[in-house]
């Protein structure tokens, strides 16, 4: 289920414009893996560069509100303490661009199946949902970038218990039902898409 409506760039300008008084207390939670994905139905890949630039429109409080997750890959080594290349320059990246960077160690599961004889672990939901269980007292609006339904419950009860709205940024096809039926329940204030904010996010088309 995708909802066809879609913002041109007035609409888009109204929205940041929105924010400008309150983008002191408005927590922005990046899942970057999530995110990473969105490429392949977008065909442009959103590039940290250009996030960032858009999420200092939502958000000018301290940096600590602009929350980057992302899994750490040191291989499939367990003792490994260097980081992939692609792994380091999208940390660094994002480092480099203010966001405050939380990571974990990427797990390699033996899997016969996989060309590769591995598949690759690193769920950060449960570090998003304490930060922002932590954090609340420092914001009173979400702007999440991951159209993944695995965090609906915990925006639904910190929209039940402390009355905190939330933003779901997701890409066509990327978007969990359970995020259109927060939408629908009110937990969810707004859905937006990132082919709609292509202009203001794209890196470069991949083909």
């Amino acid at each position: 289920m995708d909802d066809i409506n879609s913002m041109d760039q007035s609409a888009i300008k109204n929205f940041l414009e929105s924010f400008q008084d309150k983008s002191g207390r408005v927590i922005v939670v990046v899942d970057y893996g999530n995110v990473d994905k969105w490429k392949e139905s977008l065909r442009w890949k959103v590039g940290i560069k250009e996030l960032a630039q858009l999420v200092k429109g939502f958000s000018k409080g301290s940096q600590f509100l602009r929350r980057f997750y992302y899994g750490s890959d040191y291989g499939p080594k367990d003792k490994s303490e260097v980081l992939s290349e692609w792994c380091r320059a999208i940390l660094e990246k994002a480092r480099m661009n203010r966001f405050e960077v939380i990571a974990k160690r990427v797990k390699y599961i033996y899997n016969s199946a996989n060309k590769y004889g591995f598949d690759k672990k690193c769920d950060l939901d449960v570090e998003m949902t304490v930060d922002l269980i932590k954090e609340r007292d420092n914001y009173d609006t979400i702007i999440l970038f991951s159209g993944d339904g695995d965090l609906m419950y915990a925006i639904r009860y910190l929209k039940n218990e402390y009355n905190k709205e939330c933003f779901v940024f997701g890409a066509r096809g990327h978007v969990g039902r359970e995020v259109y039926d927060g939408l629908q329940e009110g937990f969810v204030k707004d859905i937006l898409y990132a082919e709609d904010f292509e202009y203001r996010l794209n890196k470069e088309r991949l083909f």
